[in-house]
């Protein structure tokens, strides 16, 4: 399992230096985003289950999930390309209206996935915790803002 969404992860980054902003349509950008979004709700989900106790802490896997969402932080965000407020998407207009401020409130997720991945490979667990629950308060304050219910 490790194996392939590390090779999924590499795969994606690659492909997404060649083709960044080259999609044929909205559709395609809401696909790609929605995509990434998926992959980085994985691990978050499973880093949360250990955090909270649902399953057991596993240091390595913490620090490889941490690690991929860090990569896969800079994947969705391609994919807000004018007009991909229009069709099946949960994005509000105000990304688009306000475009500033959602990138500031990206850059401080990236920022925070970062320092995640770096605390997660010390594995000291209370420092952990912190830049967990930082990185899960920037994706928050995005949703609050730029996501539908």
């Amino acid at each position: 399992m490790k194996k392939i969404l590390l090779t999924l992860v590499a795969g994606t980054l690659l492909a997404s230096t060649a083709q960044a902003h080259n999609f044929e349509d909205a559709k395609d950008a809401i696909q790609y985003r929605q995509s990434g979004f998926s992959l980085i709700a994985y691990n978050f989900g499973d880093m949360g289950a250990m955090m909270k106790g649902k399953k057991p802490f596993d240091a390595e896997t913490f620090a490889m999930r941490a690690k991929n969402v860090a990569a896969l932080s800079h994947i969705p965000f391609e994919g807000f390309i004018d007009g991909s407020d229009k069709g099946d998407t949960e994005a509000l207009a105000k990304v688009w209206q306000d475009k500033a401020d959602f990138d500031a409130k990206m850059k401080t997720f990236q920022e925070n996935a970062a320092i995640l991945a770096t605390v997660a490979q010390k594995g000291d667990q209370a420092e952990i915790k912190q830049a967990f629950m930082d990185t899960g308060k920037s994706c928050k304050g995005c949703h609050d803002v730029y996501k539908k219910d």
